[in-house]
């Protein structure tokens, strides 16, 4: 079972500013706030998504192919997701919609300020 997801940046205030907002929309809030990471819980109130700056002290870098996947409870925080991202500096990798790769899936990507890929969805089957 997985237990988290680590997101590098290298500024981690404006990280925060950025995930405090973005994440505030599909239900998660800061719960950990250290010098060099951030924390992010559901409402179970468990860490799941930490926002850190690299242990060995060497750039935060984005994978080719890597991202960061969240559940929306319906299609309008998708689209919120995507809007707020943007508002705080995020860019479009993909506009909320339907996707053609699952029958029922609705999201958007975007990009963090750091370049990590994030994407949110929902199933339309689910609400």
């Amino acid at each position: 079972m997985l237990s988290g997801v680590c997101i590098g940046t290298n500024d981690i205030e404006a990280a925060g500013t950025f995930y405090d907002a973005v994440l505030a929309t599909v239900g998660m809030r800061r719960v950990l706030s250290e010098a060099d990471e951030l924390g992010y819980a559901g409402a179970d109130g468990r860490v799941t998504v930490f926002v850190i700056l690299p242990f060995n002290e060497k750039p935060a870098t984005f994978g080719n192919g890597t991202q960061f996947m969240f559940y929306a409870p319906d299609a309008d925080a998708v689209r919120v997701f995507h809007e707020t991202a943007l508002q705080c500096g995020g860019t479009d990798e993909g506009a909320p919609g339907p996707r053609g790769y699952h029958p029922d899936y609705f999201g958007a990507y975007v990009r963090d300020l750091d370049g990590n890929k994030l994407n949110v969805s929902v199933s339309l089957e689910d609400i």
